[in-house]
């Protein structure tokens, strides 16, 4: 007799507002090419993003630097765990000659957690952002940053003094979730890592995300952005959690767009410069129409106080 088919747990379905269309564009093709063609990874695929399609047929890409295996496991992160591969020494160049031939006038760059390296790769972040000026010099800057885990003051030092357009570091949830969603990292360390940014070079954007769904409270949510502008923190970006695999934590709640709405509105109310709080808002989403709406609204108000 015939074994029963094992049963499979079913994962919650998504709601309609979640929902995007399977990428099939050729403009996706030739942005996946060239990132196979310079031995590139991206967050975008590594991370399971839901605009993949939308962000590739525009031939935008986020690029993540030093490989594509993390040293963390974090509860909600689709990214690959292990011991990583040598640092290549030719992605810098290859990271500015993709910027070049996609003709991006903003580049997000991100990249995994390095904590098996002396500077948890911040010399990597430099290569890149001296090859991006080199390369394309009106290409604006923007990136995305692990927490250099006891090693953070030297390497914001040396990244700051590259002088990127926006510095981007991730909360991603409230203090309370920490130890199950973001075990290895320290959310006050995180927030003193943009701080100090800001400290250094107030000229410099910055910027950080929340997910959530992950089980928060929304006055935990408020708490957070006001730690974010105490910090100066110039741009916050707000999108639900996905569950990558049943391995992953669970979805506590698919949080309406009403709800982001009015997280949005209560951003803005607390003076955060730019604010993109969408269900598939993510880090680098719009981010080179968002940088240019942040520095429009930089300039007004700079242009009020002179008044």
């Amino acid at each position: 007799m015939n074994e029963p088919l094992p049963i499979r747990p079913m994962r919650e379905r998504k709601p309609d507002w979640i929902r995007v269309k399977a990428p099939t564009s050729h403009g996706f093709q030739q942005t996946r090419d060239l990132m196979r063609r310079l031995n590139l990874a991206t967050v975008c695929e590594e991370a399971a993003c839901p605009n993949i399609g939308e962000c590739w047929t525009k031939k935008h890409a986020t690029v993540m630097i030093l490989g594509d295996v993390c040293t963390r496991a974090c509860a909600f992160c689709n990214v690959k765990t292990g011991m990583p591969r040598m640092v290549d020494a030719s992605e810098p160049q290859h990271v500015a000659d993709a910027a070049a031939e996609l003709g991006l006038e903003h580049i997000v760059v991100t990249s995994v957690d390095r904590d098996d390296l002396k500077d948890g790769g911040a010399s990597q972040f430099v290569k890149v952002i001296e090859a991006l000026r080199r390369t394309t010099p009106k290409t604006t800057i923007e990136i995305l940053t692990p927490d250099f885990r006891n090693k953070a003051d030297s390497a914001i030092e040396a990244i700051v003094a590259a002088r990127p357009d926006v510095y981007n570091h991730n909360l991603e949830t409230v203090p309370r979730l920490y130890p199950t969603i973001r075990p290895g990292a320290r959310y006050y360390a995180s927030l003193r890592l943009l701080e100090q940014v800001k400290k250094i070079d107030p000229s410099i954007f910055t910027k950080s995300g929340v997910m959530v769904g992950l089980g928060e409270e929304r006055l935990e949510v408020h708490q957070v952005m006001d730690d974010m502008r105490s910090a100066n923190i110039d741009f916050l970006t707000m999108g639900q959690y996905l569950q990558p695999t049943p391995k992953h934590a669970k979805v506590a709640e698919f949080v309406t767009p009403q709800a982001f709405a009015a997280y949005g509105a209560i951003a803005r109310a607390k003076g955060f410069l730019q604010v993109a709080a969408t269900p598939l808002t993510r880090s680098s989403y719009h981010a080179g129409d968002d940088f240019q709406k942040m520095r429009a609204a930089r300039e007004a108000q700079l242009g009020r106080l002179k008044v």
